[in-house]
């Protein structure tokens, strides 16, 4: 009894959560919706330190964990709200030069939340999510790299929002790799153009973000998204990434509202002088 009473408040907390969710996105409908968000998930391990969660140095898991839950529910926002792409900077190329034992426990995390994401992730099957890895794949542990792979492939049809995970990335990286692209292309042509080295950049066909959002306050970019981050709002929210909760998120948006005519003003403008 004590267990179905629990299980019947939990539901009906959950849908008095979603009835909130619900009037705040169609207020927030009124006004412009970014069709893309980019997160840099900042603050992990030092959640996990504060809480003390965290046994030691090398043990970046349990602050990894409350952040995918974060994760998983700010995907929720996005695509309640009607929001077309996300991106998120899981793990940069530069996040290699930590400890060879940090680094291997969190490749073997990213394999198991990978898997719990295809397995168990009824978000995926609800808004119908296509999901692309972005970065230098090959850096990535055998394991990793073919769970990636199987999750863009299962995915690939599906048309409904795109989650794009950054991985073993840095924009430096991603734009060299482009220009790598297009030299092989082009063969004897000299002249390359910026829409060209565009089609061979990883985010091609995806809309430049309207807002990338950096947690824990830092007001460093980190390589992130350089290139297509030209008439971006920036925001450097105090919270750590496993504290970003939904009133959070409806801030953010609300501070992009506010300054979406100024960008796009700027957008054209420059789209003129072109």
């Amino acid at each position: 009894m004590k267990k179905d009473g629990k299980s019947m408040i939990s539901k009906a907390m959950g849908h008095v959560s979603f009835v909130i969710r619900k009037c705040l996105f169609f207020i927030l409908s009124m006004g412009p919706v970014p069709a893309h968000i980019a997160f840099i998930m900042d603050g992990n391990r030092r959640y996990a330190k504060r809480r003390g969660l965290q046994q030691d140095s090398t043990d970046p898991n349990s602050g990894h964990q409350v952040g995918f839950k974060s994760l998983i529910s700010n995907l929720q926002y996005c695509y309640e709200m009607g929001v077309k792409y996300m991106t998120v900077y899981a793990f940069s190329i530069d996040n290699f030069r930590r400890d060879p034992h940090e680094v291997q426990a969190l490749m073997e995390l990213m394999k198991v939340k990978i898997d719990e994401l295809l397995t168990e992730g009824g978000l995926l099957k609800k808004f119908d999510v296509r999901i692309n890895f972005w970065g230098n794949l090959e850096l990535l542990t055998d394991p990793v790299r073919v769970a990636a792979k199987k999750a863009m492939d299962m995915t690939v049809h599906n048309k409904g929002p795109v989650l794009s995970v950054c991985v073993a990335y840095t924009s430096t990286n991603e734009i060299m790799h482009a220009i790598e692209a297009l030299v092989r292309e082009k063969r004897e042509k000299v002249q390359i153009r910026v829409c060209d080295l565009e089609r061979n950049l990883f985010t091609a066909g995806c809309v430049e973000p309207d807002i990338i959002i950096r947690t824990s306050g830092e007001t460093r970019l980190s390589n992130f998204l350089l290139w297509q981050s030209n008439f971006t709002h920036l925001q450097n929210p105090n919270p750590l990434w496993p504290e970003f909760s939904l009133r959070h998120f409806v801030w953010a948006v609300l501070k992009y509202q506010k300054v979406h005519g100024y960008l796009k003003k700027l957008n054209g403008e420059t789209d003129k002088n072109k």
